[in-house]
């Protein structure tokens, strides 16, 4: 069996490759929660990339349901086709779309299956996938069809803990949670989006950001993405490294609320 290793775009901690791998031996899915912004989807991305697979994502959001991923019968296309006479109207079978399970049940090839942020759904969402998770496989009333996976997929399952998940689900998963970055790692993540940045730079990004990150009072914490773009932000500015001990340039880039900016600027001691 193929193992993931982490890969030189994504820092990824010998904890969280252990799980990945883990899940994929025990063939569960893998749940990862953590803060926004710390690589939960695009974990599923670099698994994919990393053992040659196609990713499928499926995005969940509080209007969906479990069948949305498995199937959807097209029951307008169908009556648009019989009002215009078309052909094949009584082949149920040609208004059937596959979600994404259901594509990733039908692939020759193994795949990555992102379920994400399942947290949005209703609260039945996750327990009412139980049966697809565990035995790989769904049933479509309309055509009669079992549709079994032909190669079990990679389940990986992110959440942002805005809801808690039932216990019948979380026994079926293996979980992990992404801590945020302490400062070496998160220079190992910068260093992997921009190896040719200047050190003295990284050092002074790093300061500053983590100054900001630790002030008392912040209503949304500036996340990794954040900090790479802000990055972006200095280099396209041309702003020197001194200037980060005095004050926080395109604070913006970095904070996203109005208060946190206005707590910056009222905390001189944050330089």
């Amino acid at each position: 069996m193929q193992q993931f290793h982490g890969s030189d775009e994504y820092i990824a901690s010998d904890e969280l490759i252990r799980s990945v791998n883990i899940a994929a031996a025990l063939k569960k899915p893998l749940l990862i929660k953590g803060e926004p912004g710390t690589g939960k989807t695009m974990l599923a991305e670099a698994i994919a990339r990393s053992l040659d697979m196609e990713l499928l994502i499926w995005n969940i959001k509080s209007t969906t349901r479990a069948q949305d991923g498995l199937y959807v019968y097209d029951t307008v296309q169908r009556l648009y086709d019989s009002q215009f006479g078309a052909d094949g109207v009584d082949d149920i079978a040609r208004y059937i779309r596959l979600g994404k399970m259901g594509e990733a049940f039908e692939k020759e090839k193994q795949t990555v299956l992102l379920i994400d942020e399942i947290d949005k759904a209703d609260l039945e969402f996750p327990n009412d996938l139980l049966w697809e998770l565990d035995k790989m496989e769904f049933y479509i009333p309309e055509t009669g069809k079992t549709v079994k996976a032909k190669h079990r997929p990679i389940v990986i399952i992110t959440s942002n803990a805005e809801k808690e998940l039932p216990d019948a689900f979380l026994r079926r998963c293996i979980f992990h949670y992404i801590a945020f970055p302490e400062q070496p790692m998160m220079e190992k993540i910068i260093k992997a989006h921009y190896p040719d940045l200047d050190q003295k730079l990284i050092d002074g990004v790093l300061d500053a950001f983590y100054r900001v990150r630790d002030l008392r009072g912040l209503q949304k914490k500036p996340s990794t993405s954040e900090v790479l773009d802000w990055i972006q932000a200095l280099v396209i500015g041309g702003v020197p490294v001194e200037k980060l001990e005095k004050e926080i340039p395109f604070a913006g880039v970095l904070l996203k609320k109005t208060e946190d900016l206005k707590l910056v600027e009222n905390n001189r001691y944050v330089y």
